[in-house]
């Protein structure tokens, strides 16, 4: 039988992903792999500990694969319910991670404002967890390049193209995907561009790996031999105000069967859903047999709790 997978001693919030280093990335999914294929090993590792989920935004994969993962290893949720009032607005973010942190053992929060997290990790001697806010989504971009390197055996060298908004998943797939030696290529509409600095902090980490971080404007250079093709909505929550005008300016950036035809034969459609039919994807990409959108919700659950067991363990 082969020895359960070591802990791994990271710092102990993950905030944006930038927290961890190469190595520390490739130990995470040999935990993730493990805990997956067996998961009996693990069943008792948070028993007796208590988390928090501070949920902003709606949300389904995200809320039961935390809730289902704290529950398989043992341990119990409490869900607080702020999508009707902000954190900050009823009581500070500062006395609420104050209170928090004499009850529970972690914090795992979705929120609007990255700002948000960061004062509930400055105030809480506790873990906290970004669960999707408006500048990173680690825990989503951690799943999708795990379920990557299940499908192609390694995540080196391997081509991944998105294509849409430079917004929140973007920058995780960048800031992941650096890590990952893998090889990232962007394309959004002129001013829609990823963040300059998460840019340059990808392409500083992809030179140590051996990775490769490209910004383009025309969807097909992107996705041209692509093994991996990801989009997103065009239009986040918040944004709403901006639908009609976004849909007009990312028309040409739709994943459809002719700009999917330009990637690699063996490649593989993602989105981290939900998704728009017809807008940022067409039907007969995303549900066609290389589509893999389900295996990637999936393995949310997997990655997740070995984000748990890494920085409580």
């Amino acid at each position: 039988m082969n020895a359960v997978a070591a802990p791994i001693h990271l710092k102990s919030d993950l905030l944006t992903g930038m927290e961890w280093n190469p190595a520390q990335l490739r130990n995470f999914f040999r935990l993730s792999a493990d805990m997956k294929a067996h998961p009996d090993r693990y069943r008792t590792a948070l028993e007796g500990r208590v988390f928090t989920m501070i949920f902003e935004k709606p949300s389904l994969r995200t809320r039961v694969t935390f809730e289902v993962g704290i529950s398989n290893l043992g341990g119990t949720s409490i869900f607080l319910d702020h999508t009707g009032a902000r954190l900050g607005e009823r009581e500070s973010v500062r006395d609420i991670a104050k209170n928090l942190e004499r009850w529970v053992q972690g914090i795992i929060a979705r929120v609007f404002a990255q700002e948000s997290l960061e004062e509930l990790a400055r105030n809480a001697n506790i873990p906290v967890i970004n669960a999707l806010s408006d500048r990173f989504h680690p825990c989503q971009a951690l799943a999708d390049f795990f379920t990557l390197e299940e499908r192609f055996g390694g995540l080196r060298g391997l081509k991944l193209a998105y294509v849409g908004d430079g917004n929140n998943m973007c920058h995780s797939l960048l800031t992941i995907g650096a890590r990952a030696g893998a090889h990232i290529r962007i394309a959004t509409p002129t001013g829609y561009e990823p963040d300059a600095a998460i840019v340059a902090d990808s392409k500083r980490v992809a030179r140590e790996t051996r990775g490769k971080i490209e910004i383009f404007s025309a969807p097909g250079e992107a996705v041209a031999g692509a093994q991996a093709v990801y989009t997103d909505v065009w239009t986040s929550m918040g944004q709403e105000t901006e639908t009609a005008a976004r849909e007009a300016i990312f028309v040409k950036y739709q994943i459809n069967e002719a700009l999917f035809a330009q990637a690699a034969p063996d490649a593989v459609f993602l989105h981290c859903l939900p998704a728009h039919r017809g807008l940022e994807v067409t039907a007969g990409v995303i549900d066609s047999p290389r589509s893999i959108i389900y295996d990637q919700a999936e393995n949310r659950l997997h990655v997740q709790k070995a984000i748990l067991h890494t920085l409580l363990i």
